[in-house]
């Protein structure tokens, strides 16, 4: 049982994570890969609004998905979305990218083989992706317009879709550290987090949620 305190904190991290960007066309919409299909529902969905004339799937496997995609995340969610109605013609392929600073650049290369001029990216992540990858695109891709875009739903009913609450907890954790320490290594711009989130960080640290933190990442340079 996850005590109410943790999923109390855990919501102030949730709410601090989605940057609230109200999606409008771009020149390519970005998947980031992860274990969570999801990316790629709401990524189709989108392209089918006419948000973006064409769409990256980004990601190789990780520890967390080389059971649930095998093939790997980017072909899995090509799959995904051509079952959701997209045309194989507008899905763009990724598929060496092991963390978020590769999912960028690859694509950016994956975009400039295929001819495409790139002034803006819909990127679509986990719900508690998006402060991170929006402040990793503006240090590693600083010369386009991000729009960040996630499934929306509350924490709870994410955590419910995932089956498992303290996985998610976790994840959430974990991404707002990297939020603390990647503008130190040269991986994002610094944003600013409010009191009430770092004292639910530090309560839900203290908890026990530390399974996708960093090891000793204030030390490291």
């Amino acid at each position: 049982m996850i005590p109410a305190q943790a999923w109390a904190d855990a919501r102030l991290l949730w709410d601090y994570h989605r940057m609230h960007h109200t999606p409008r066309p771009c020149s390519v919409a970005v998947g980031l890969g992860s274990h969570d299909l999801g990316v790629a529902d709401v990524t189709a969905e989108l392209y089918h609004q006419g948000m973006a004339p064409v769409i990256v799937f980004t990601g190789a496997t990780s520890p967390t998905t080389r059971v649930r995609m095998p093939r790997g995340e980017a072909v899995h969610y090509r799959d995904r979305a051509l079952q959701l109605g997209v045309p194989d013609s507008a899905v763009l392929l990724e598929p060496r990218a092991t963390n978020t600073g590769e999912n960028i650049e690859f694509a950016k290369e994956v975009l400039a083989e295929a001819s495409v001029t790139v002034s803006s990216v819909l990127l679509v992540s986990k719900p508690y992706e998006e402060r991170r990858s929006y402040a990793m695109m503006r240090k590693l891709w600083p010369e386009v317009e991000v729009v960040c875009a996630s499934t929306p739903m509350g924490l709870e009913e994410y955590a419910d879709s995932i089956g498992d609450a303290r996985m998610v907890i976790d994840m959430i954790v974990g991404a707002l550290q990297r939020v603390l320490v990647f503008p130190g290594w040269d991986l994002a711009i610094e944003q600013a987090v409010p009191d009430a989130v770092m004292a639910a960080y530090e309560r839900l640290c203290d908890q026990g949620f530390t399974s996708r933190l960093i090891p000793d990442a204030a030390q490291r340079t």
